[in-house]
């Protein structure tokens, strides 16, 4: 069994989706002045590897705290959609053998340019691709970009078909083509730091590769 780390660093300076709070780490207090380290942190909701509540984009749908645990953890698939030119849209074809339950990783390749303007260039799941996971019974979604619409977007219909659906989406992992170079079942956490209302928050996703999970696992798209 391996286990794999899906996650950006937090850091000074890092990418944020245009609009969002800048990020900024530092010391509050030393152990030479104060006689204990603890380190200062500025940072959005949506910064760095994060999950998005259904709140994020209608305050009458949940929040952050009131979804259940099983939205965050469990089986996953990876579907490759790597090899697409820059904001190529990824339609409903390579999600049709997705099994309902598990959680969907779409690995476009587009991590490897993070820190780059070339990120905000990346693949995008289309309105229909995002209604046919609702429909399969998917309700956690996540993929090694910005977003799962384009970067910037003026609408979000990808946004709106999932977390309308009471899904959560996981943006900016990382260490997607890790997963799909392994063998055996996968097991995916994306658990959020516990902010009551919140709209979304930052994540240490993890996979485990080879254990042994609870329920089916599909195939990978093109397998």
């Amino acid at each position: 069994m391996a286990i794999v780390d899906l996650s950006v660093p937090v850091e000074t300076g890092m990418p944020v989706y245009p609009g969002d709070p800048e990020v900024s780490t530092g010391p509050a207090l030393t152990v030479a002045r104060d006689g204990v380290n603890v380190l200062g942190l500025h940072l959005g909701s949506h910064s760095g590897t994060h999950v998005d509540a259904p709140r994020h984009i209608d305050d009458a749908l949940p929040a952050l705290d009131e979804l259940p645990l099983d939205r965050f953890c469990g089986p996953a698939v990876v579907v490759d959609a790597r090899g697409l030119p820059p904001r190529a849209p990824i339609g409903p074809e390579p999600f049709q053998d997705v099994e309902p339950g598990v959680i969907v990783l779409v690995a476009t390749g587009w991590s490897r340019w993070w820190g780059s303007a070339r990120y905000t260039e990346h693949p995008y799941l289309t309105e229909e691709a995002a209604e046919l996971l609702v429909e399969r019974g998917v309700r956690t979604v996540g993929i090694d970009a910005f977003s799962v619409d384009p970067t910037p977007a003026a609408d979000f219909p990808a946004h709106r078909a999932l977390l309308g659906a009471h899904a959560v989406i996981a943006e900016n992992l990382t260490g997607l083509d890790r997963l799909l170079a392994e063998a055996g079942p996968i097991e995916v956490f994306l658990l959020p730091l516990r902010l009551p209302g919140a709209d979304g928050a930052p994540v240490r996703a993890v996979a485990k590769v080879g254990a042994k999970v609870g329920a089916k696992v599909g195939p990978k798209a093109g397998a």
